[in-house]
């Protein structure tokens, strides 16, 4: 049973947000002052049961997103968009490109810039340690904290809703 209150068999696409999200909101920098965002594995494994079970998945980031395209191309997420000043167009293009309905879409977000998107998805998400305001918007709130598995919360229970968690024996196979 899942502690959402949605119907998670509705949802074909889901979009993540970076930093705060799929890292933590802590992010070191480099010489060049360029952030080293660390990635949670288990995340990763759920990203790559949630492609092979026909999820559509997208990741928009106001982050420079080459390093983060190099994570996830080999796990089946081509749909990476970094460098966004304003997200809802680039989702809202992006739903229009995979045929999804908004109320087919789940948004986890963690800060302000994540805002317009949660409100125009059917399904708004936010890490346990998301801001006041993504908070408040929140359909749903990961007991998780962002970098920590609020990533696989989310789709592990968007799977099992939909009785693909662990399925098959395919499912224990990287």
């Amino acid at each position: 049973m899942s502690g959402i209150s949605y119907d998670l068999n509705k949802i074909k696409g889901v979009v993540f947000d970076v930093d705060g999200v799929l890292s933590p909101s802590v992010v070191p920098m480099d010489e060049n002052g360029k952030p080293i965002r660390m990635m949670n594995v288990k995340d990763g494994y759920a990203f790559l049961l949630a492609v092979k079970k026909g999820l559509r998945i997208a990741i928009i980031t106001g982050g420079d997103s080459e390093r983060i395209k190099k994570r996830f191309e080999p796990i089946g997420i081509n749909d990476v968009y970094g460098n966004i000043s304003h997200k809802l167009p680039v989702l809202n293009d992006w739903i229009q490109k995979e045929s999804l309905q908004n109320e087919e879409v789940a948004y986890m977000g963690d800060d302000i810039p994540d805002l317009q998107c949660m409100r125009a998805v059917g399904l708004s998400c936010a890490p346990h340690d998301a801001s006041v305001e993504a908070l408040a918007t929140a359909g749903y709130i990961s007991p998780f904290n962002g970098g920590y598995g609020c990533v696989r919360d989310l789709l592990h229970q968007i799977l099992r809703a939909k009785g693909q968690w662990m399925a098959s024996e395919k499912d224990f196979i990287w």
